[in-house]
């Protein structure tokens, strides 16, 4: 299910013992999936009248060096 991890790999010293961890993985299918904190209760009614978040989805906060460190992995074409 997971093709690859996206950015550099973490210390794995820092992710042991369920410690948060986030992290960024492109499918196979070529979806994404996020490792994050999830901040779906806090900031749901604060989205924009054009977006939502469905009955299975979750929000999750992303730190900025997570994406930023992967951003070199990210294909840029759909």
């Amino acid at each position: 299910m997971i093709l690859r991890r996206l950015g550099p790999n973490p210390d794995p010293a820092r992710c042991a013992g369920g410690r948060s961890c986030p992290d960024l993985f492109e499918l196979i299918d070529g979806d994404f999936a996020v490792i994050g904190q999830d901040i779906t209760d806090r900031i749901l009614s604060a989205l924009p009248s054009d977006a939502g978040c469905g009955p299975e989805e979750r929000i999750v906060r992303v730190p900025r060096r997570t994406l930023v460190q992967a951003r070199a992995d990210i294909p840029a074409t759909l």
